[in-house]
């Protein structure tokens, strides 16, 4: 089931992104006076589709059908993508019947380097307006929650906040001379912001203010590697969400939404830590302290051989937060700042790979990967996956503008050319690039699909 939820997901996914991106590239040629001859869902054979001239159909058109300047929307057999055939120019269908005729108006390689530029770029423009109004409608029907303490419950043995230096009680001032208000600030300005650069960071300690140092090169490696950052705020308590009445926790009388206190009168502030503490006392007697209401309850208890008190726990916040609300002018302004910030996130990123800071086996996922991510954010609920669509729009304008043959950026490229050298770039040279590029990419595929599946 999990496996149908995945592939599910990621057809839905996919299938969304990709009519945003095909749609940006469709109303745009539309607008030049293009025609386009087909809006495909999928790749490959024709299963259905629709037109003006012969309406709703099965299987292959006739090979000899002139759609006289319209548009066959069509879904095809492989769920992995789509495109648009715009008349005129040369795309990933190899199709060059036009070449050997007179241009005609409604064609692509009639129109001016802006026309031919706003529509191989529409597509990327949708995919950036789309993440602008999904961030913008969840931020707008949620707000934006601010966990309102810098202070530091618990740091992680063996994480990246224990080798910088952070210690429990700790209170974040300044990271890079910039104050911090908030805990999600502080996350964000010491992992996402600025990678691969050294931070400072301003604590108070015991009444004294430290200067920290983290290494930024060190650090991108760390998070690329899938290191915890093992930092906590000091009111996330360790919640028990269910409870197996045959295991040693439901015989000892745990319930759902008891928080856990203490193991062995040694504090719990963090799930992982309570996680390490009962495996660690796997098939011995040891002493759980947990909360009820206002209640703080204990008693002896054997984990299983295996490290099991059979519960089901969870993380959560329960110190002075801050809820901000947004009217929609105010919601689509911060969706564009964080449209803004993902992009930056992930050039940033691609910049890493490329000069070889982080690695690229870590660093990539491939069909399965996103399957995976799809499955796991729809299962935590609607706006999960919304801002998961989100971030992989963003994704895929950034890497459809790159300046790289058989993507957005590649065809970007022989406009540029051409609108320099007032030529058009022969349609062999054309094509032999596009080729080139078709084979790098599938290749690429075939890698990063070989990477999801051995990792």
């Amino acid at each position: 089931m999990n496996v149908l939820n995945s592939v599910l997901y990621f057809i839905v996914a996919i299938g969304i992104l990709v009519f945003i991106h095909e749609f940006g590239h469709f109303i745009m040629a539309k607008l030049s006076k293009m025609r386009v001859d087909v809006f495909s869902l999928g790749m490959g054979y024709r299963l259905f589709g629709w037109n003006k001239r012969t309406g709703f159909s099965f299987g292959k058109l006739p090979s000899d059908l002139d759609l006289e300047g319209e548009t066959d929307y069509r879904v095809a057999l492989f769920p992995i993508g789509g495109y648009v055939k715009i008349a005129g120019m040369i795309d990933e269908s190899m199709d060059v019947e036009f070449a050997n005729k007179e241009p005609m108006p409604w064609e692509f390689r009639s129109k001016n380097a802006l026309q031919k530029s706003l529509t191989i770029s529409g597509g990327v423009l949708m995919n950036f307006v789309f993440a602008i109004f999904a961030f913008a409608f969840l931020i707008g029907l949620n707000g934006k929650t601010f966990w309102a303490t810098t202070e530091i419950g618990f740091v992680a043995d063996s994480s990246i906040a224990s080798s910088i230096g952070f210690l429990p009680g700790d209170k974040v001032v300044k990271i890079d001379g910039e104050k911090i208000a908030a805990w999600n600030e502080l996350v964000e300005k010491l992992t996402l912001s600025d990678l691969g650069t050294n931070k400072t960071i301003e604590i108070e300690r015991n009444g004294k203010k430290i200067l920290l140092k983290a290494d930024g090169e060190k650090l991108v490696k760390e998070l690329a590697d899938k290191k915890p950052i093992g930092l906590y705020p000091k009111q996330v308590k360790t919640l028990i969400t269910q409870v197996s009445s045959s295991m040693p926790a439901g015989k000892i009388g745990l319930k759902a939404w008891d928080t856990i206190v203490a193991v062995n009168s040694v504090p719990i502030s963090e799930l992982r830590q309570f996680q390490k503490a009962i495996k660690k006392s796997a098939g011995k007697t040891i002493e759980l302290t947990w909360k009820r209401g206002d209640k703080i309850l204990s008693d002896s208890v054997k984990p299983t051989k295996d490290g099991l008190i059979g519960v089901g726990i969870a993380q959560v916040y329960t110190g002075p937060a801050i809820t901000k609300k947004y009217g929609f002018f105010e919601a689509v302004a911060a969706g564009a700042e964080r449209t803004y910030n993902s992009t930056k996130l992930i050039v940033e990123s691609i910049w890493q790979m490329i000069t070889g800071k982080v690695s690229f086996r870590q660093s990539v996922g491939g069909p399965i990967a996103i399957a995976k991510m799809a499955s796991s954010e729809a299962e935590r609920g609607f706006s999960s996956f919304v801002n998961f669509l989100a971030l992989l729009s963003v994704m895929l304008a950034v890497v459809n503008i790159l300046p790289f043959p058989g993507l957005d950026g590649g065809h970007m490229v022989f406009i540029l050319i051409e609108a320099v050298t007032r030529k058009e770039v022969p349609t062999k040279a054309k094509i032999a690039i596009q080729q080139f590029g078709m084979a790098i990419l599938l290749l690429f595929t075939l890698f990063v699909i070989y990477i999801d599946l051995t990792r």
